[in-house]
C-alpha cells in the first residue's frame, strides 16, 4: 500500500526554499485534501525573529507546532484528509506532530544548500531571508528509517515529486 495516499495525513517537510507550498497544494490537490500553509500559523512574534535573521529556538517553535497539528487533527476528524507545509526540521517536532495524529506521513523535499539559498534568495514577499537557510540546514535532522517519511529529490518538478510520491510503495 501507498504510504502517502493511504496516510490521513502528510506532512510535507524540509528547509526553507524547498518548495513545500507548492508540492503541498498540488499534493493536496490531487488527494482531494484540505492544504495548511504553515507559515501562516506562526506567531507574529515569530515572523518578526525570522526576518530580522534570527533563527526560532525549539521553544519558539512549540506553539508554532501545535496549531499545525491541532488544524491536521481537526481535518482527520472530520474526516478530511489533510496536507500541510511544514518544515518540521527535527524528529521531536514531527513527533509532536504525530502526537495529534499517529498515522501522519511525511514527505521530505530534500535539497542541497545552494538551491535552497538561490530560491530563497529570489522570492518576493516572504518574511524568511536567505540568511537563514544555512540555520535550517544546522538545525535539519533527516528523517530516520524508523519514521513514516518518503524522500524526494525537491530539485524535480512539482508535478514530478507529486507523482511519484503517489506511486511510491
Amino acid at each position: 500500500m501507498n504510504e502517502i495516499r493511504s496516510a490521513p495525513a502528510i506532512v510535507v517537510m524540509g528547509v526553507a526554499g524547498c518548495g513545500k507550498t507548492a508540492v503541498g497544494e498540488a499534493l493536496a490537490k490531487e488527494l482531494r485534501a484540505i492544504f495548511i500553509e504553515g507559515d501562516r500559523l506562526h506567531p507574529p512574534e515569530n515572523v518578526a525573529r525570522m526576518a530580522r535573521g534570527e533563527p526560532l529556538t525549539d521553544a519558539l517553535r512549540e506553539g508554532w507546532l501545535d496549531a499545525i497539528g491541532e488544524r491536521i487533527a481537526a481535518a482527520v476528524t472530520d474526516g478530511q484528509k489533510a496536507v500541510a507545509a511544514c518544515s518540521a526540521l527535527k524528529r521531536s517536532y514531527r513527533d509532536r506532530l504525530r502526537g495529534f495524529c499517529p498515522g501522519v506521513v511525511f514527505l521530505y523535499l530534500k535539497i542541497d544548500r545552494e538551491t535552497a539559498w538561490r530560491r530563497v534568495a529570489r522570492r518576493k514577499g516572504h518574511f524568511m531571508p536567505a540568511s537563514l537557510v544555512d540555520s535550517q540546514f544546522a538545525t535539519l535532522e533527516e528523517p530516520g528509517p524508523d519514521e513514516p517519511a518518503v524522500t524526494a529529490d525537491a530539485t524535480r518538478t512539482v508535478t514530478g515529486i507529486v507523482k511519484d510520491a503517489l506511486a511510491k510503495r
